[in-house]
């Protein structure tokens, strides 16, 4: 499901237009990475939880060429699934 199919889905069952739809899809969206940006944790519950975490540098190789390099520290978003959406994903 790409943007535009979500959008379309999300109108369809809140009864809404689909540029209310696609609103509300982007409002969430900035909501979250804004949240996520400022190292905060959002719990969607049933749904799961998005948070983010340090991932240290390390060495790598170049596949390629074999060379060793080193991978710089940065940050991730996680994502835990939540019990009813993996149950219902079995």
């Amino acid at each position: 499901m790409n943007k535009s199919e979500l959008v379309s889905k999300m109108a369809e069952n809140a009864g809404i237009s689909q540029v209310v739809a696609e609103k509300a899809l982007a409002g969430a969206l900035e909501a979250m990475a804004e949240a996520l940006a400022a190292g905060d944790k959002i719990s969607l519950v049933g749904f799961g939880t998005f948070s983010t975490a340090q991932r240290e540098a390390r060495e790598g190789r170049n596949p390629a060429t074999g060379k060793t390099l080193t991978i710089p520290a940065k940050k991730v978003v996680k994502f835990k699934v939540g019990s009813t959406l993996a149950d219902r994903v079995k």
